[in-house]
């Protein structure tokens, strides 16, 4: 964010630089802006340049000697003292340790700072911004708290006349909704703050690189596969003219998971290696979530050493989750998936969407463990709350669990949940999910089936092949020789392992 007005007149020539840097950054100048304000800092070290040179090299990707000069000038804003501008400091460095370097705890120490800081002066204009940092704050553990305080901001925004306020708490209300299953709601609220941020409503360009990059990130969260494709054209030209790294960064991170779960997985693996080459320096947390979602792609294509090798050393971090699950059970450890992806599901509940693919996933541990029982009840609360929200990817995920967990003690029922995640998959245009259910189905029906299991399996097969996921082909090609019919494998297709 910038300084909205500084409590002293500069003038003279440092008062020059600095207005020609304050021009050259809302202009998008940011190699204009470095030069004005790293002059302006020669000839006297004030806040104002600290932090218009910062914001200048944020936008070049500089994030870390962005935050050393942010810290600067807060401390200059205090010492003057400049409550506003303080405030102001202290939420750009809530954003940049939450967001770009994933430091949950300096991000809050900021929020307090800030908090503190419009409490003790009456910083009515801000108030309303610091509801939205703890909105983002709290979304994370508690979504239906986050939401109420994301729309307290947006109804202090719109009391207050803030335009950008507005369309970042729309986007964070937005987010929020989607995350809890309330899809229409959720991306209505998220259409609605990008299509204000890209028609130039806000007057801050950082107002679009947050509704831009919180619409994404709930693109891909959700399979919205087409809306995603369809803002980020959209968003083209403001990346073309501004070149933020970070947009660039979540763009492809995000598009690569679209990519990914849609089954074009060369097209997937190069936007992620982008995002991972674009974030290694600037973007810490996106860089660890980058890896973690290439990871993924490479469990899935069979390959799990590899996989375990990009998340080493973030194994910890929640985005990590479903990689290292993944790997435990490629490595036939059940037990130690299940207590990764329990952790996790403690922390956020198993009736969000962040918590769909691993329900569905502790079903598998736990059925390969023999406690299907916890795995029902987990899975039917998911649905239960897909279907309160009519949300087709918490549905998809709950009822192929509830599939893995009826096999063995109610076949016809199993059926009926494998087939329905099935359709609904295919819906999603989600192959390799839509596939593994087919592989499924083909295991439950088995020798009683056997013409029927065979066609399954043959299915999931021809899936796996197609998109080159070799260790799940491997395991539909071993189901059709053990019912007695031959593996015949697509042209190219690989084992997994090699």
């Amino acid at each position: 964010m910038q300084p909205a007005a500084y409590d002293r007149r500069v003038t003279g020539e440092l008062g020059a630089l600095l207005e020609t840097g304050q021009a050259a950054l809302e202009a998008g100048g940011w190699e204009a802006a470095r030069e004005a304000f790293a002059a302006a800092l020669e000839r006297e070290e004030s806040p104002e340049a600290q932090f218009g040179l910062g914001e200048a090299l944020l936008w070049l990707g500089e994030t870390d000697e962005t935050v050393r000069l942010d810290e600067r000038a807060y401390a200059g804003f205090r010492r003057r003292p400049d409550p506003v501008n303080a405030a102001i400091a202290a939420m750009n460095l809530f954003f940049l340790h939450r967001v770009s370097l994933g430091n949950v705890a300096a991000s809050r120490g900021w929020l307090g700072r800030m908090e503190r800081l419009v409490e003790a002066h009456d910083l009515e204009p801000l108030r309303g911004w610091a509801v939205l940092l703890r909105a983002v704050d709290r979304g994370e553990a508690d979504p239906p708290a986050g939401e109420a305080l994301a729309r307290r901001a947006l109804e202090a925004a719109r009391e207050g006349g803030d335009v950008d306020l507005e369309l970042c708490a729309l986007a964070q209300a937005g987010a929020l909704a989607v995350e809890a299953g309330r899809m229409e709601e959720g991306f209505a609220l998220l259409d609605e703050a990008m299509a204000g941020a890209l028609g130039g409503e806000g007057r801050r360009l950082d107002t679009i690189l947050i509704t831009s990059c919180t619409m994404i990130a709930c693109c891909s969260r959700a399979a919205q596969v087409r809306r995603a494709a369809q803002w980020i054209r959209a968003g083209d030209d403001f990346v073309r003219r501004y070149g933020s790294p970070h947009v660039f960064t979540v763009c492809r991170l995000h598009s690569g998971n679209v990519l990914m779960a849609t089954g074009r997985w060369a097209e997937a693996e190069a936007q992620l290696e982008d995002a991972i080459q674009s974030s290694r320096r600037a973007d810490p947390a996106l860089f660890a979530e980058a890896l973690a979602k290439l990871a993924e792609l490479r469990l899935a294509q069979g390959r799990a050493e590899e996989a375990a090798g990009l998340v080493a050393g973030f194994e910890d971090r929640p985005i990590s989750v479903a990689a290292v699950a993944g790997v435990h059970m490629a490595r036939g450890e059940p037990g130690r998936a299940a207590a990764v992806l329990r952790r996790r599901l403690r922390a956020i509940g198993d009736r969000c969407l962040e918590s769909a693919p691993l329900v569905d996933l502790l079903a598998e541990a736990e059925g390969a463990m023999g406690a299907r029982r916890t795995a029902r009840s987990r899975a039917r609360r998911l649905g239960d709350a897909g279907s309160a929200a009519g949300c087709e990817v918490m549905l998809a995920y709950a009822e192929r669990a509830l599939g893995r967990t009826e096999r063995d003690r109610a076949r016809a029922a199993a059926i009926r949940h494998l087939e329905w995640a099935l359709d609904a998959f295919g819906r999603l245009e989600m192959p390799l999910e839509a596939g593994r259910c087919h592989l499924l189905l083909a295991a439950t029906q088995g020798e009683r089936e056997r013409e029927a299991a065979i066609a399954e399996a043959r299915s999931a097969l021809a899936a796996f092949d197609a998109l080159g996921a070799a260790r799940d082909a491997d395991a539909a090609a071993a189901l059709l020789r053990s019912l007695g019919a031959r593996a015949g494998r697509a042209p190219g297709a690989r084992a997994s392992g090699r």
